[in-house]
Protein backbone atom coordinates (compact mmCIF):
# COMPACT_ATOMS: atom_id res chain seq x y z
CA UNK A 1 0.00 0.00 0.00
CA UNK A 2 0.86 3.40 -0.79
CA UNK A 3 2.75 5.33 2.27
CA UNK A 4 0.62 7.70 4.66
CA UNK A 5 0.39 11.44 4.02
CA UNK A 6 2.29 13.43 5.28
CA UNK A 7 5.49 11.90 5.01
CA UNK A 8 8.19 14.21 6.30
CA UNK A 9 10.83 14.33 3.54
CA UNK A 10 12.84 16.80 1.27
CA UNK A 11 14.35 16.21 -2.21
CA UNK A 12 17.31 17.40 -1.37
CA UNK A 13 17.33 14.33 1.71
CA UNK A 14 15.92 11.96 -1.04
CA UNK A 15 18.86 13.02 -3.89
CA UNK A 16 21.44 12.15 -1.41
CA UNK A 17 20.26 8.14 -1.32
CA UNK A 18 18.98 8.83 2.36
CA UNK A 19 15.77 6.68 1.35
CA UNK A 20 16.57 4.65 -1.00
CA UNK A 21 15.73 1.34 -0.24
CA UNK A 22 12.62 3.00 2.42
CA UNK A 23 10.56 4.12 -0.42
CA UNK A 24 9.45 4.24 -3.85
CA UNK A 25 8.25 7.41 -6.17
CA UNK A 26 5.27 6.91 -8.24
CA UNK A 27 4.57 9.53 -11.18
CA UNK A 28 1.65 9.53 -12.55
CA UNK A 29 1.69 11.22 -15.32
CA UNK A 30 4.87 9.07 -16.82
CA UNK A 31 3.84 5.68 -15.50
CA UNK A 32 6.79 5.19 -14.39
CA UNK A 33 8.17 4.23 -10.51
CA UNK A 34 11.50 5.80 -9.25
CA UNK A 35 14.32 5.32 -6.51
CA UNK A 36 14.43 8.86 -4.30
CA UNK A 37 17.65 9.57 -5.53
CA UNK A 38 16.53 9.39 -9.36
CA UNK A 39 18.14 12.54 -11.21
CA UNK A 40 15.39 13.27 -13.45
CA UNK A 41 13.65 16.51 -13.15
CA UNK A 42 10.88 16.30 -10.09
CA UNK A 43 7.70 15.93 -11.14
CA UNK A 44 5.30 18.02 -9.49
CA UNK A 45 4.32 16.64 -5.79
CA UNK A 46 0.29 16.54 -7.05
CA UNK A 47 1.79 13.78 -9.58
CA UNK A 48 3.74 11.83 -7.17
CA UNK A 49 2.42 8.76 -4.88
CA UNK A 50 4.97 7.07 -2.77
CA UNK A 51 4.73 3.20 -2.30
CA UNK A 52 6.45 1.17 0.47
CA UNK A 53 7.73 -2.00 -2.43
CA UNK A 54 8.16 -2.75 -5.70
CA UNK A 55 5.54 -4.89 -6.14
CA UNK A 56 2.90 -2.08 -4.72
CA UNK A 57 4.68 0.21 -7.62
CA UNK A 58 4.08 -3.02 -10.59
CA UNK A 59 0.85 -3.56 -9.06
CA UNK A 60 -0.56 -0.03 -9.63
CA UNK A 61 0.77 -0.35 -13.35
CA UNK A 62 3.55 1.16 -13.00
CA UNK A 63 7.20 0.61 -14.69
CA UNK A 64 10.68 0.75 -13.63
CA UNK A 65 12.27 3.93 -14.54
CA UNK A 66 15.75 3.32 -17.07
CA UNK A 67 17.46 6.10 -15.68
CA UNK A 68 17.99 5.35 -11.68
CA UNK A 69 16.73 1.57 -12.52
CA UNK A 70 14.93 0.81 -9.47
CA UNK A 71 14.35 -2.66 -10.93
CA UNK A 72 18.10 -3.35 -10.54
CA UNK A 73 18.10 -1.57 -7.03
CA UNK A 74 15.57 -4.09 -5.51
CA UNK A 75 17.50 -7.06 -7.39
CA UNK A 76 20.69 -6.15 -5.31
CA UNK A 77 22.20 -5.38 -8.94
CA UNK A 78 24.93 -2.37 -9.35
CA UNK A 79 22.92 0.43 -10.90
CA UNK A 80 26.56 1.70 -12.02
CA UNK A 81 27.71 -1.48 -13.93
CA UNK A 82 23.81 -1.42 -15.57
CA UNK A 83 23.96 2.32 -16.61
CA UNK A 84 27.42 2.42 -18.22
CA UNK A 85 26.51 -1.43 -19.79
CA UNK A 86 23.28 -0.13 -21.00
CA UNK A 87 24.74 3.00 -23.06
CA UNK A 88 26.85 1.06 -24.18
CA UNK A 89 24.68 -1.17 -25.72
CA UNK A 90 23.15 1.92 -27.00
CA UNK A 91 26.31 3.85 -28.61
CA UNK A 92 27.61 0.56 -30.74
CA UNK A 93 23.73 0.23 -32.02
CA UNK A 94 23.78 3.88 -33.12
CA UNK A 95 27.09 5.60 -32.42
CA UNK A 96 26.19 8.48 -34.77
CA UNK A 97 23.42 9.13 -32.32
CA UNK A 98 26.29 10.43 -29.79
CA UNK A 99 28.45 13.05 -31.00
CA UNK A 100 30.63 13.78 -27.65
CA UNK A 101 30.68 13.58 -23.68
CA UNK A 102 27.90 15.70 -23.65
CA UNK A 103 25.29 13.39 -25.66
CA UNK A 104 26.53 10.51 -23.70
CA UNK A 105 25.17 12.47 -20.50
CA UNK A 106 22.55 13.68 -21.64
CA UNK A 107 21.44 9.78 -22.50
CA UNK A 108 22.10 8.58 -18.84
CA UNK A 109 20.82 11.38 -17.16
CA UNK A 110 23.82 12.52 -15.27
CA UNK A 111 26.41 15.76 -15.18
CA UNK A 112 29.67 15.57 -17.22
CA UNK A 113 31.40 14.62 -13.62
CA UNK A 114 29.24 11.56 -12.64
CA UNK A 115 29.74 10.47 -16.34
CA UNK A 116 33.15 10.40 -16.35
CA UNK A 117 33.55 9.06 -12.89
CA UNK A 118 31.45 6.31 -14.31
CA UNK A 119 33.55 5.78 -17.34
CA UNK A 120 36.73 5.60 -14.94
CA UNK A 121 35.28 3.15 -13.12
CA UNK A 122 33.68 0.70 -15.42
CA UNK A 123 35.84 1.64 -19.07
CA UNK A 124 38.93 2.95 -17.66
CA UNK A 125 38.97 5.61 -20.25
CA UNK A 126 37.61 8.73 -20.37
CA UNK A 127 34.32 9.46 -21.76
CA UNK A 128 35.43 10.90 -25.47
CA UNK A 129 38.01 8.25 -25.96
CA UNK A 130 35.95 5.70 -25.21
CA UNK A 131 33.62 7.07 -27.88
CA UNK A 132 36.04 7.66 -30.53
CA UNK A 133 36.98 4.12 -30.16
CA UNK A 134 33.86 2.44 -30.12
CA UNK A 135 33.10 4.41 -33.45
CA UNK A 136 36.54 3.19 -34.73
CA UNK A 137 35.28 -0.39 -34.29
CA UNK A 138 31.97 0.41 -35.79
CA UNK A 139 33.54 1.26 -38.67
CA UNK A 140 36.13 -1.62 -38.88
CA UNK A 141 33.63 -3.65 -38.94
CA UNK A 142 31.61 -2.53 -41.62
CA UNK A 143 34.74 -2.10 -43.73
CA UNK A 144 35.40 -5.78 -43.82
CA UNK A 145 31.73 -6.84 -44.02
CA UNK A 146 30.58 -4.38 -47.08
CA UNK A 147 31.69 -2.41 -50.25
CA UNK A 148 29.90 0.98 -48.76
CA UNK A 149 32.18 4.00 -49.65
CA UNK A 150 34.72 4.70 -46.52
CA UNK A 151 33.54 8.12 -45.80
CA UNK A 152 29.94 6.99 -45.58
CA UNK A 153 31.49 4.18 -43.58
CA UNK A 154 32.78 6.97 -41.20
CA UNK A 155 29.77 9.13 -41.48
CA UNK A 156 27.58 6.42 -39.87
CA UNK A 157 29.88 5.52 -36.79
CA UNK A 158 29.25 9.13 -35.97
CA UNK A 159 32.76 10.70 -37.71
CA UNK A 160 32.29 14.17 -38.57
CA UNK A 161 34.46 14.88 -41.19
CA UNK A 162 37.22 12.52 -43.50
CA UNK A 163 40.00 13.98 -42.05
CA UNK A 164 39.11 13.00 -38.62
CA UNK A 165 37.83 9.58 -39.53
CA UNK A 166 41.07 9.03 -41.11
CA UNK A 167 43.13 10.38 -38.36
CA UNK A 168 41.10 8.69 -35.17
CA UNK A 169 40.60 5.17 -37.35
CA UNK A 170 44.81 5.49 -37.93
CA UNK A 171 45.27 6.12 -34.30
CA UNK A 172 43.14 3.19 -33.43
CA UNK A 173 43.87 0.55 -35.81
CA UNK A 174 47.30 1.69 -36.62
CA UNK A 175 46.27 1.95 -40.10
CA UNK A 176 44.71 3.67 -42.90
CA UNK A 177 40.56 2.70 -43.45
CA UNK A 178 41.46 1.55 -47.05
CA UNK A 179 45.11 -0.08 -45.86
CA UNK A 180 41.84 -2.04 -43.24
CA UNK A 181 39.99 -2.90 -46.20
CA UNK A 182 42.16 -4.25 -47.33
CA UNK A 183 42.45 -7.05 -45.18
CA UNK A 184 40.22 -9.00 -46.67
CA UNK A 185 41.68 -11.42 -49.11
CA UNK A 186 44.95 -10.46 -47.74
CA UNK A 187 48.17 -12.36 -46.01
CA UNK A 188 50.58 -9.26 -45.46
CA UNK A 189 49.60 -6.17 -43.78
CA UNK A 190 51.85 -3.07 -42.35
CA UNK A 191 51.12 -1.45 -38.43
CA UNK A 192 52.12 2.02 -38.64
CA UNK A 193 53.91 2.33 -35.40
CA UNK A 194 53.81 5.60 -33.75
CA UNK A 195 56.90 7.54 -33.21
CA UNK A 196 59.26 6.91 -30.27
CA UNK A 197 58.27 3.12 -30.15
CA UNK A 198 60.20 0.75 -27.75
CA UNK A 199 60.30 -2.20 -29.37
CA UNK A 200 62.93 -3.60 -27.37
CA UNK A 201 60.65 -4.70 -24.18
CA UNK A 202 57.89 -6.29 -26.01
CA UNK A 203 60.70 -8.53 -27.97
CA UNK A 204 61.76 -9.63 -24.69
CA UNK A 205 58.36 -10.79 -23.28
CA UNK A 206 57.62 -12.48 -26.32
CA UNK A 207 60.76 -14.10 -25.63
CA UNK A 208 60.06 -15.07 -22.39
CA UNK A 209 59.91 -18.39 -22.94
CA UNK A 210 62.93 -19.28 -24.78
CA UNK A 211 61.38 -23.16 -25.70
CA UNK A 212 57.69 -22.12 -26.21
CA UNK A 213 55.77 -23.90 -28.28
CA UNK A 214 52.86 -21.06 -29.00
CA UNK A 215 55.08 -17.76 -29.29
CA UNK A 216 58.77 -17.27 -29.53
CA UNK A 217 60.62 -14.21 -30.45
CA UNK A 218 64.01 -13.80 -32.03
CA UNK A 219 65.85 -10.93 -33.72
CA UNK A 220 63.30 -8.36 -34.59
CA UNK A 221 60.52 -10.85 -35.14
CA UNK A 222 57.78 -12.53 -32.80
CA UNK A 223 55.84 -15.84 -33.90
CA UNK A 224 52.47 -16.62 -32.57
CA UNK A 225 50.32 -19.45 -33.31
CA UNK A 226 46.32 -18.67 -33.59
CA UNK A 227 43.22 -20.67 -33.45
CA UNK A 228 40.41 -18.44 -36.29
CA UNK A 229 37.32 -20.02 -37.89
CA UNK A 230 39.68 -20.78 -40.94
CA UNK A 231 42.07 -22.89 -38.29
CA UNK A 232 45.06 -22.69 -36.83
CA UNK A 233 47.67 -20.62 -38.44
CA UNK A 234 50.81 -18.48 -37.24
CA UNK A 235 51.08 -14.52 -37.51
CA UNK A 236 54.81 -13.28 -38.21
CA UNK A 237 55.32 -10.02 -37.06
CA UNK A 238 58.42 -8.35 -37.95
CA UNK A 239 59.29 -4.85 -36.39
CA UNK A 240 60.94 -2.40 -39.25
CA UNK A 241 61.88 1.01 -39.37
CA UNK A 242 58.78 1.57 -41.29
CA UNK A 243 56.64 -0.51 -39.00
CA UNK A 244 55.69 -3.74 -38.15
CA UNK A 245 54.85 -6.17 -41.09
CA UNK A 246 52.34 -8.80 -40.46
CA UNK A 247 52.20 -11.95 -42.36
CA UNK A 248 49.72 -14.76 -42.14
CA UNK A 249 50.95 -18.35 -42.37
CA UNK A 250 48.01 -20.63 -42.94
CA UNK A 251 46.91 -23.49 -44.91
CA UNK A 252 43.93 -22.20 -46.68
CA UNK A 253 42.84 -18.06 -47.25
CA UNK A 254 41.63 -16.33 -44.43
CA UNK A 255 37.47 -14.56 -44.36
CA UNK A 256 37.48 -11.40 -43.28
CA UNK A 257 36.32 -12.37 -39.27
CA UNK A 258 39.51 -14.40 -38.87
CA UNK A 259 41.72 -11.43 -40.60
CA UNK A 260 40.17 -9.30 -37.65
CA UNK A 261 40.88 -11.29 -35.72
CA UNK A 262 44.69 -11.38 -36.53
CA UNK A 263 44.80 -7.28 -36.84
CA UNK A 264 43.25 -7.44 -33.30
CA UNK A 265 45.72 -9.76 -31.93
CA UNK A 266 48.64 -8.07 -33.47
CA UNK A 267 47.74 -4.64 -31.74
CA UNK A 268 48.12 -6.54 -28.44
CA UNK A 269 51.30 -8.34 -28.68
CA UNK A 270 52.53 -5.03 -29.61
CA UNK A 271 51.10 -2.99 -27.01
CA UNK A 272 49.63 -0.53 -28.68
CA UNK A 273 45.59 -0.52 -27.70
CA UNK A 274 46.48 1.60 -24.71
CA UNK A 275 47.64 5.41 -25.06
CA UNK A 276 50.98 6.47 -23.39
CA UNK A 277 51.28 9.69 -23.68
CA UNK A 278 49.05 11.27 -20.84
CA UNK A 279 50.81 8.54 -18.33
CA UNK A 280 54.18 10.04 -19.55
CA UNK A 281 52.62 13.58 -19.03
CA UNK A 282 51.41 13.38 -15.92
CA UNK A 283 54.58 11.13 -14.55
CA UNK A 284 57.49 12.75 -16.14
CA UNK A 285 59.85 12.11 -13.42
CA UNK A 286 58.92 8.58 -12.89
CA UNK A 287 58.71 7.67 -16.58
CA UNK A 288 62.26 8.88 -17.34
CA UNK A 289 64.66 7.32 -19.61
CA UNK A 290 61.65 4.68 -20.33
CA UNK A 291 59.52 6.98 -22.25
CA UNK A 292 57.52 4.89 -24.89
CA UNK A 293 57.45 2.24 -22.74
CA UNK A 294 54.00 -0.09 -23.32
CA UNK A 295 52.06 -3.28 -21.66
CA UNK A 296 52.17 -5.88 -24.29
CA UNK A 297 48.47 -7.81 -23.87
CA UNK A 298 48.06 -11.40 -24.97
CA UNK A 299 46.24 -11.82 -28.39
CA UNK A 300 42.94 -13.81 -26.54
CA UNK A 301 41.08 -13.74 -23.22
CA UNK A 302 41.28 -17.30 -22.49
CA UNK A 303 45.39 -16.95 -22.87
CA UNK A 304 45.00 -14.65 -20.21
CA UNK A 305 42.91 -16.39 -18.13
CA UNK A 306 45.09 -19.49 -18.44
CA UNK A 307 48.06 -17.61 -17.24
CA UNK A 308 46.96 -15.99 -14.63
CA UNK A 309 45.84 -19.30 -13.08
CA UNK A 310 48.85 -21.19 -13.82
CA UNK A 311 51.29 -18.40 -12.62
CA UNK A 312 49.51 -18.35 -9.37
CA UNK A 313 51.71 -18.00 -6.68
CA UNK A 314 55.17 -19.76 -8.13
CA UNK A 315 57.96 -18.43 -10.13
CA UNK A 316 57.73 -17.15 -13.85
CA UNK A 317 60.21 -20.06 -15.26
CA UNK A 318 58.38 -22.31 -13.79
CA UNK A 319 55.29 -20.92 -14.63
CA UNK A 320 56.46 -21.02 -17.95
CA UNK A 321 56.96 -24.99 -18.46
CA UNK A 322 53.59 -25.71 -16.62
CA UNK A 323 52.42 -23.69 -19.76
CA UNK A 324 54.23 -25.37 -22.09
CA UNK A 325 53.14 -28.61 -20.80
CA UNK A 326 48.97 -27.62 -21.05
CA UNK A 327 49.79 -26.24 -24.58
CA UNK A 328 51.74 -29.48 -25.57
CA UNK A 329 48.84 -31.33 -24.16
CA UNK A 330 45.60 -30.15 -25.85
CA UNK A 331 47.04 -27.36 -28.05
CA UNK A 332 46.75 -28.06 -31.84
CA UNK A 333 49.51 -28.42 -34.09
CA UNK A 334 50.55 -25.86 -36.52
CA UNK A 335 53.82 -26.36 -38.77
CA UNK A 336 56.50 -26.53 -35.97
CA UNK A 337 54.48 -24.73 -33.41
CA UNK A 338 51.35 -25.28 -31.12
CA UNK A 339 48.58 -22.92 -30.41
CA UNK A 340 46.88 -22.13 -26.96
CA UNK A 341 44.24 -24.80 -26.28
CA UNK A 342 40.99 -23.27 -26.47
CA UNK A 343 38.69 -23.53 -23.70
CA UNK A 344 36.91 -26.94 -24.70
CA UNK A 345 40.47 -28.59 -24.94
CA UNK A 346 41.81 -27.61 -21.65
CA UNK A 347 37.89 -28.90 -20.24
CA UNK A 348 38.46 -31.83 -21.55
CA UNK A 349 42.13 -32.80 -19.64
CA UNK A 350 41.94 -34.58 -16.90
CA UNK A 351 42.96 -33.51 -12.90
CA UNK A 352 45.60 -36.51 -13.47
CA UNK A 353 46.69 -35.97 -16.64
CA UNK A 354 47.74 -32.38 -15.34
CA UNK A 355 48.92 -33.46 -11.83
CA UNK A 356 51.19 -36.04 -14.12
CA UNK A 357 52.86 -32.77 -15.40
CA UNK A 358 53.75 -30.92 -12.05
CA UNK A 359 50.47 -29.57 -11.88
CA UNK A 360 49.27 -29.46 -8.08
CA UNK A 361 46.00 -30.78 -7.99
CA UNK A 362 44.39 -27.41 -6.92
CA UNK A 363 45.87 -25.97 -9.72
CA UNK A 364 44.80 -28.42 -12.16
CA UNK A 365 41.15 -27.99 -10.87
CA UNK A 366 40.80 -24.43 -10.61
CA UNK A 367 42.30 -24.04 -14.32
CA UNK A 368 40.12 -26.97 -16.09
CA UNK A 369 36.88 -25.77 -14.00
CA UNK A 370 37.80 -22.08 -15.48
CA UNK A 371 37.88 -23.28 -18.71
CA UNK A 372 34.66 -25.07 -18.43
CA UNK A 373 32.94 -21.68 -17.67
CA UNK A 374 33.97 -20.62 -20.33
CA UNK A 375 33.30 -23.05 -22.46
CA UNK A 376 29.70 -23.09 -21.50
CA UNK A 377 29.31 -20.11 -22.18
CA UNK A 378 29.08 -18.80 -18.49
CA UNK A 379 31.64 -16.52 -18.72
CA UNK A 380 32.52 -14.95 -22.42
CA UNK A 381 36.15 -14.05 -21.37
CA UNK A 382 36.48 -12.69 -24.87
CA UNK A 383 33.85 -9.91 -24.57
CA UNK A 384 35.09 -9.00 -20.88
CA UNK A 385 37.48 -5.95 -21.86
CA UNK A 386 34.28 -4.55 -23.83
CA UNK A 387 32.27 -4.56 -20.42
CA UNK A 388 32.50 -3.15 -17.45
CA UNK A 389 35.79 -3.07 -15.50
CA UNK A 390 34.11 -3.89 -12.12
CA UNK A 391 31.31 -6.25 -13.31
CA UNK A 392 34.46 -7.97 -14.92
CA UNK A 393 36.27 -7.96 -12.06
CA UNK A 394 33.30 -9.63 -9.76
CA UNK A 395 33.01 -12.08 -12.58
CA UNK A 396 36.65 -13.42 -12.68
CA UNK A 397 36.55 -13.56 -8.76
CA UNK A 398 33.25 -15.72 -8.64
CA UNK A 399 35.53 -18.72 -10.63
CA UNK A 400 36.67 -20.97 -7.74
CA UNK A 401 40.64 -20.49 -7.12
CA UNK A 402 40.32 -16.99 -8.60
CA UNK A 403 41.39 -14.21 -6.37
CA UNK A 404 41.91 -10.12 -6.89
CA UNK A 405 45.38 -10.87 -8.01
CA UNK A 406 44.16 -13.49 -10.49
CA UNK A 407 41.21 -11.32 -11.82
CA UNK A 408 43.43 -7.81 -11.95
CA UNK A 409 46.25 -10.00 -13.88
CA UNK A 410 43.43 -11.42 -16.79
CA UNK A 411 42.37 -7.85 -16.84
CA UNK A 412 45.43 -6.37 -17.07
CA UNK A 413 46.98 -8.82 -20.30
CA UNK A 414 43.36 -8.08 -21.76
CA UNK A 415 43.32 -4.17 -22.33
CA UNK A 416 41.65 -2.78 -19.49
CA UNK A 417 44.17 -0.06 -18.50
CA UNK A 418 43.69 0.51 -14.81
CA UNK A 419 44.40 -2.77 -12.84
CA UNK A 420 46.49 -3.41 -10.39
CA UNK A 421 47.12 -6.79 -9.61
CA UNK A 422 47.85 -6.28 -5.96
CA UNK A 423 49.73 -9.28 -4.20
CA UNK A 424 52.44 -9.52 -6.79
CA UNK A 425 55.79 -9.67 -5.11
CA UNK A 426 57.56 -7.76 -8.24
CA UNK A 427 55.38 -4.88 -8.07
CA UNK A 428 55.88 -4.61 -4.41
CA UNK A 429 59.31 -4.46 -4.70
CA UNK A 430 59.38 -2.14 -7.10
CA UNK A 431 57.26 0.42 -4.90
CA UNK A 432 59.92 -0.16 -2.22
CA UNK A 433 62.86 0.96 -4.24
CA UNK A 434 61.03 3.12 -5.69
CA UNK A 435 59.47 5.21 -2.40
CA UNK A 436 63.15 3.85 -0.49
CA UNK A 437 60.40 1.94 2.00
CA UNK A 438 62.11 -0.08 4.88
CA UNK A 439 60.08 -2.87 3.85
CA UNK A 440 58.26 -4.56 0.73
CA UNK A 441 54.62 -2.92 1.29
CA UNK A 442 51.53 -5.20 2.00
CA UNK A 443 48.65 -5.35 -0.32
CA UNK A 444 46.38 -2.72 1.58
CA UNK A 445 50.47 -0.52 0.97
CA UNK A 446 50.26 -1.25 -2.03
CA UNK A 447 46.89 -0.53 -3.18
CA UNK A 448 47.33 2.56 -1.60
CA UNK A 449 50.66 3.41 -2.99
CA UNK A 450 49.16 2.69 -6.88
CA UNK A 451 46.37 4.76 -6.35
CA UNK A 452 48.57 7.72 -7.78
CA UNK A 453 48.73 6.38 -11.15
CA UNK A 454 44.86 6.44 -11.61
CA UNK A 455 43.68 5.63 -13.90
CA UNK A 456 46.68 4.40 -15.62
CA UNK A 457 48.14 1.46 -13.74
CA UNK A 458 48.20 -1.20 -16.14
CA UNK A 459 51.01 0.91 -17.43
CA UNK A 460 52.77 2.40 -14.33
CA UNK A 461 52.83 -1.60 -13.41
CA UNK A 462 54.84 -2.53 -16.70
CA UNK A 463 57.04 0.65 -15.67
CA UNK A 464 57.29 -0.66 -12.36
CA UNK A 465 58.41 -4.19 -13.02
CA UNK A 466 61.41 -3.03 -16.08
CA UNK A 467 62.62 -0.79 -13.11
CA UNK A 468 63.35 -4.16 -11.62
CA UNK A 469 65.66 -4.86 -14.29
CA UNK A 470 67.14 -1.46 -15.10
CA UNK A 471 68.51 -1.52 -11.33
CA UNK A 472 69.40 -5.28 -11.39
Amino acid sequence: MALPKPFSWTREQARSGKFDGKFLIGVRTTGIYCLPSCPTHPPKPENVTLFRTEVECLAAGLRACKRCRPDLYYRGEDENVALFEGLAARVRKNPEDFSDAGSLARATGVSLTKLADLFRDHAHLAPAQWLRRERVRRAAAALLAGDDKVMDIGYGAGFESESVFHRQFLAHTRMTPGAYRALRGGSVFLIQLPAGYRSKEILAYHARDPEGLSERSEGNKILKSLVTLDGPLVLELSLEKEGAWARVHAGRKLGPASMALVHDAALKMLGLYNEVVPFETRHARFVGPRKGLRLPLLPTGFDGLAWGIIGQQIHMKFATSLRREMIQLAGEKVGEMRTHPTPEAVANLSVAKLHARRYSRSKAKYLIGAAEAVARGALDIEGLPRGSAMAAEKKLTALHGIGIWTARYVMLRGGFADAAPVGDSAMATALQRLHKLPERPDQEQTEKLMVQFSPHRSLAIMHLWTSLKEAS
